[in-house]
């Protein structure tokens, strides 16, 4: 069942949570539909591991390198990046609006014996009941929000004066129109049609401002390719379509 927060959030867009919906099944899926999305996790994985040990001078080869962070994964999906996660030893706490997500990563992680905490709920419902955290990954979800200044404005609110957040997303330009809706969703097939809306997308600059508007400073940032062809994804200077930018709050 939905969450009444869920139902009023300004943030959401009741069309995404029913196309997302449908989709629920196949979470857990990695040779089906959304397979993109499980090599994806692989490499963000590990590069959400290297930076954070990197700023905390943590052992990147050790068993658990995250032990002690309280992690906020805000839309979960199926729970694929919050199970890396716990398995790294973050404290995590998975959150979706689609009631489906959380039901199967749920299930899938009581299968593999992780202990993680999951919701319904959305940024807004939980920074209004004074949710903080350590490190918020903020992972393909801004391009599917309806108010993004105001769903930005709560997740960045949620993080601790030191703490880290990853945002994850797709750049708005010609390149990434060709690249990822008219290649990966209808010519190579690799997304369902309608996964994306390329008015939703958003630019790097357009990013960074949002995180600097609430004392937010990004300190690393990368661009991911993929091939559609060879199944494979690697970290790429370009920015041009997929990207991930790491920033950190200010201690004040």
């Amino acid at each position: 069942m939905t969450s009444p927060n869920v139902e009023h959030d300004r943030t959401v867009d009741p069309a995404e949570v029913e196309r997302y919906r449908a989709l629920a099944q196949m979470w857990w899926e990695p040779d089906g539909r959304l397979w993109p999305l499980h090599v994806l996790n692989g490499l963000r994985s590990d590069y959400i591991r290297d930076q954070l040990c990197r700023s905390l001078e943590r052992n990147a080869e050790a068993e658990r390198p995250l032990a002690g962070l309280r992690m906020l994964d805000i839309g979960c999906g199926g729970g694929l990046l919050s199970e890396a996660m716990a398995r790294l030893g973050a404290d995590v706490l998975g959150v979706d609006v689609v009631d489906r997500n959380i039901a199967a990563a749920r299930l899938h992680a009581a299968e593999q014996g992780l202990d993680i905490g999951y919701e319904v709920n959305t940024a807004e419902a939980l920074a209004a009941r004074g949710e903080t955290f350590d490190v918020i990954l903020n992972m393909e979800v801004v391009e599917h929000v309806a108010d993004l200044p105001a769903f930005m404005g709560s997740v960045n609110r949620m993080l601790r004066p030191g703490g880290h957040t990853f945002v994850a997303t797709i750049n708005r330009n010609p390149v990434s129109f060709v690249v990822a809706i008219v290649g990966a969703e209808y010519l190579f097939r690799i997304l369902p049609r309608g996964t994306h809306q390329w008015k939703r997308f958003v630019t790097p600059r357009e990013t960074r401002d949002l995180l600097a508007r609430d004392g937010l400073e990004p300190v690393a940032q990368t661009g991911v390719k993929v091939n559609p062809l060879s199944r494979r994804m690697w970290l790429s200077r370009s920015m041009s379509v997929n990207y991930m930018i790491l920033a950190q709050k200010s201690e004040a």
